[in-house]
């Protein structure tokens, strides 16, 4: 199989959705990225890089807390329209018609219509070339009881989509089930 050399880009295919919350100048606002991860598991992290002009930013600035708030495959038109459209201009949450609500850390609000929201206190912030990344420590996480299965997220109840960058540019639904973690790799003898 032959390797095409296609430069260095940011091709790490495909990217989560997420909705990021913050209150800008006490109102809420909430826009979309792709840019989002968890970075340590105790206690529980996550890192999300804006862009130093991003409104939200400001409402993260402010009240050193966000929220991620992870939207199914029916938000795709909400969460694509928080993408491009800035909180400086419109008032998104009438905009999408969400119900916003508010968890423990005071001036992080979370969309009532996403069935995963994380309620995030902000640690540290990288200063990068283009990106100011943000680690915060997940709080609280908040579920939509629907999305349950004894107790446990159900990622098939929760329906999450993905984003592939250019040149495709569009949304996926969440794929097929093709193996077991730490079962599938069985498969392969290892060689002594």
């Amino acid at each position: 199989m032959a390797k095409v050399a296609l430069g260095a880009q940011t091709l790490l295919l495909p990217l989560p959705t997420v909705l990021v919350g913050s209150n800008v100048d006490g109102k809420p606002n909430f826009s979309a990225y792709a840019w989002c991860g968890i970075v340590n598991s105790r206690p529980p992290m996550l890192s999300v890089s804006f862009r130093p002009q991003r409104y939200t930013l400001k409402g993260v600035k402010q009240n050193g807390t966000f929220s991620v708030n992870i939207p199914s495959v029916e938000q795709v038109q909400e969460a694509d329209y928080c993408g491009f459209i800035s909180g400086r201009d419109s008032d998104k949450v009438a905009d999408c018609a969400f119900t916003v609500f508010y968890g423990k850390l005071p001036n992080t609000p979370m969309i009532n219509e996403c069935p995963v929201n994380l309620e995030c206190r902000v640690l540290h912030t990288l200063t990068l070339p283009s990106q100011e990344m943000v680690v915060a420590q997940i709080e609280e996480v908040y579920m939509t009881d629907a999305c349950l299965s004894d107790g446990k997220p159900d990622v098939g109840k929760i329906r999450p989509f993905l984003w592939v960058s250019r040149p495709s540019n569009k949304y996926y639904a969440f794929g097929d089930i093709i193996g077991e973690a730490f079962i599938s790799g069985k498969a392969i003898k290892r060689k002594e």
